[in-house]
């Protein structure tokens, strides 16, 4: 398969990430549209790694892995934890900061 593809399949991965991060108000769809933003990026850099023949971009993907792990294992702690404290996961229940309020309500 030539690169074209994995880059047209990147492409409608990040589109698909973008248009849920716009789109959606729960906050584990935004975390998954995250998810799909950055896998996008990893694929062209595969690509990228794959065609050029250096292992330089493979070195920034191995890197990403291991930053979307990391990523993933906090913001799923942090849903879990906003899940608790108000049993809710809509991103717009969530507004504190935005109202200039304090948390001594």
């Amino acid at each position: 398969m030539s690169a074209e593809y994995f880059i047209a399949v990147a492409v409608v991965l990040f589109c698909m990430g973008i248009v849920g991060v716009v789109s959606r108000r729960s906050i584990f769809v935004l975390y998954m549209s995250l998810e799909l933003i950055l896998n996008s990026i990893n694929l062209i850099l595969a690509t990228f790694a794959n065609v050029s023949n250096q292992s330089a971009h493979s070195v920034l993907a191995l890197i990403i892995i291991g930053i979307i792990a990391a990523e993933a294992t906090l913001f799923l702690a942090m849903i879990v934890h906003l899940y608790r404290q108000k049993r809710d996961i809509d991103s717009s229940s969530y507004n504190l900061l935005a109202q200039g309020g304090s948390n001594d309500k």
